[in-house]
């Protein structure tokens, strides 16, 4: 049974809909709780981190959604702390109007909301020039490659990704298929869906490596909390200035080993 951490606000949890106006729960908020709390349990050390080693602790949240996550970061985490923000980027701007209204009715002073694509977000002068953790949970297709984008350009000291949707590197490898058909290799991929798990596999194994070649420690695992969700994957990267020479080759290894070295400048650039 998922209990209610110490400190966390009823009244947000009933406003998230994670619990009915009498305090209760049902089942499919229970689990909606017990996947929020899972991925605070990653992300809590990093925060801690930050706050003892940083003189500010900025948290951009790309894709936000309904902010479920923003606001139990900044319930359980942000609200007791000075120089601490929390903004939540999202494209739906009837869900920004909402979260604004709820963070006025719960007093979380130093929580934003904007309208904005996650690409677009790079150059809005309402988001400091330094940015310490980067989240994107479910941001469909280049929208991940937006926030990596983003976080590299905030020099960003740690980075969380759960990515969805990918599609950009399966099409580039069904466009050119024709040209790998004398290599075995090829049967990773040939068949329509094994193009697109493959797609989304490489897709990542290149981000992790992308990352690391911008100095970053990554880990890969598996996100056990969301048992119902197909998008799985939980990417997490911590800044150590290690700049990887043999990761920025070994891109390019893979780009041209499956033909798709169009992809250079996303995943190779600097």
């Amino acid at each position: 049974m998922t209990e209610i951490r110490e400190g966390q606000s009823v009244e947000l949890l009933k406003e998230l809909h994670i619990l009915t106006q009498d305090g209760k729960m049902n089942q499919d908020s229970r689990r909606k709780l017990k996947q929020v709390y899972h991925l605070y349990n990653f992300i809590e050390p990093l925060l801690k981190e930050l706050s003892e080693n940083s003189p500010t602790l900025n948290l951009v949240d790309h894709g936000a959604g309904k902010s479920y996550l923003g606001f139990i970061i900044y319930d359980l985490f942000f609200k007791n702390l000075h120089n601490a923000h929390v903004y939540g980027i999202e494209t739906r701007n009837e869900l920004i109007e909402k979260s604004q209204v709820l963070q006025k009715k719960l007093g979380f002073k130093n929580m934003s909301f904007i309208n904005s694509t996650v690409k677009e977000s790079q150059s809005l002068g309402e988001l400091p020039q330094t940015v310490e953790m980067v989240t994107a949970l479910h941001a469909c297709d280049t929208a991940t490659d937006d926030a990596i984008s983003f976080a590299l350009q905030k020099k960003a000291k740690h980075i969380v990704l759960i990515p969805c949707c990918q599609a950009e590197v399966a099409s580039y490898l069904r466009q050119n298929k024709k040209f790998s058909l004398a290599n075995p290799m090829v049967e990773l991929y040939r068949h329509g869906i094994h193009t697109r798990e493959f797609g989304s596999h490489l897709t990542n194994i290149l981000r992790c490596l992308q990352l690391e070649s911008f100095g970053y420690d990554v880990t890969v695992t598996e996100l056990v909390g969301f048992e119902h969700s197909m998008k799985n994957e939980l990417i997490i990267a911590t800044q150590k200035n290690k700049h990887s020479k043999n990761a920025k080759e070994r891109i390019s290894a893979l780009l041209s080993e499956f033909k798709i070295q169009e992809l250079q400048n996303r995943f190779y650039s600097s």
